[in-house]
């Protein structure tokens, strides 16, 4: 359902975006960056899916820390700068998105030595951080190996750490993302210590192995053996998986002893998670369920926001089908997405789809 969009300028601002700068208004007083005393929350890397104008969007709500791109795959040369610019136009604006959120910019690739160079690169260029991924489970990238694959070889996974934290300023936070294992957990303590042991400053978990894919449960208990591990040296560990709702997260924290999760699918699903999540794990709110949570008034302009925002970035007619694969998330909390989702799914034009998009909402704004 999902088309790969054409390189095109990173509009920062348009007549739209004020649509989803008003929820900041509710929660004025309140910051998007947090202490270290508190949890902190991630908001994932999803291939074709979080670009920067989601994480745009997202972050303006309030509630995370930072966020990571999709994976700058590394596999032959150090790219030009107009690739890390392109998967993170935040670059030309301080590594960071309009909400003030840091971005990390994701690699994914194996040769120690030019992934060293590309994180360099990617420094020189403004990135927040470094993130290398050793969870995609695509058979595509395990092919060519990347991802999940690397589980099957924590030495060469310790290398890979280890020559981008050396090749990049200590100041700069080198994190990696990992599964329990590849087709099954034997090998998850020698996974984190490798891992551990390349000198990365956070460790994410799927808590999944890459056989499991994104099937459930998530096995969170066994993110306690992580915690473990990396307490002795001080390492937080970033739960990852299955956390769909606020109460989701108060679980995982309770089996898995992690203080830190990274948001994903569910956070499409419902756009204010993080804000929820926040205020569950803060205690102001016993689920995060009541904390200003958004009804599916609320969302329509939402959808019109990022309708506009990719037709202002790249092209009107690469804007229809981003819209509708954020449709498909979204019902799985609200029901109207589905419904709207049957109307839409055959327009391609965008001037028809926010015509469409404008008349859901007009009933509901009358009504109001």
């Amino acid at each position: 359902m999902y088309i790969n969009k054409p390189m095109g300028r990173y509009d920062g601002m348009c007549l739209a975006s004020q649509l989803m700068y008003a929820w900041r208004a509710m929660n004025d007083g309140q910051s998007n960056t947090w202490s270290e005393t508190d949890h902190r929350l991630v908001l994932a890397p999803m291939e074709g899916v979080m670009d920067s104008i989601m994480r745009d969007l997202l972050t303006a709500m309030g509630g995370y820390d930072r966020c990571v791109t999709e994976f700058v795959r590394i596999s032959q040369t150090t790219l030009p700068s107009r690739v890390f610019h392109r998967l993170c136009p935040e670059l030309h604006t301080g590594g960071r998105t309009p909400a003030g959120v840091p971005v990390f910019v994701q690699l994914l690739g194996s040769d120690p030595a030019l992934m060293a160079k590309n994180a360099r690169v990617a420094v020189n260029l403004g990135a927040q951080g470094i993130d290398l991924n050793f969870g995609c489970p695509a058979k595509t990238v395990n092919k060519s190996h990347g991802g999940a694959v690397l589980l099957k070889t924590p030495e060469t996974l310790r290398s890979v750490c280890a020559a981008v934290r050396d090749a990049v300023p200590p100041q700069v936070p080198v994190t990696a993302k990992i599964r329990l294992g590849f087709d099954d957990d034997s090998q998850f303590p020698v996974i984190v210590k490798a891992a551990l042991a390349g000198g990365i400053s956070e460790l994410t978990i799927h808590a999944r192995t890459r056989r499991q894919a994104y099937r459930p449960p998530a096995h969170w208990s066994l993110l306690a053996e992580a915690t473990d591990i990396a307490g002795t040296e001080g390492v937080p560990i970033i739960a990852n998986g299955e956390l769909w709702s606020p109460g989701d997260v108060l679980r995982c924290r309770r089996v898995s002893g992690c203080r830190d999760f990274m948001l994903a699918r569910g956070a499409l699903c419902r756009p204010d998670l993080g804000r929820a999540v926040r205020a569950a794990l803060s205690g102001r709110v016993a689920t995060g369920a009541n904390e200003a949570a958004l009804n599916w008034s609320d969302i329509l302009p939402l959808l019109r926001t990022y309708l506009h925002r990719n037709a202002a970035a790249y092209e009107p007619r690469y804007a229809c089908n981003p819209l509708k694969q954020w449709l498909v998330y979204l019902q799985y909390h609200y029901p109207q997405a589905g419904a709207l989702f049957a109307k839409v799914k055959r327009l391609r034009d965008f001037n028809a789809m926010d015509r469409a998009l404008v008349a859901e909402h007009e009933p509901l704004h009358t009504a109001a």
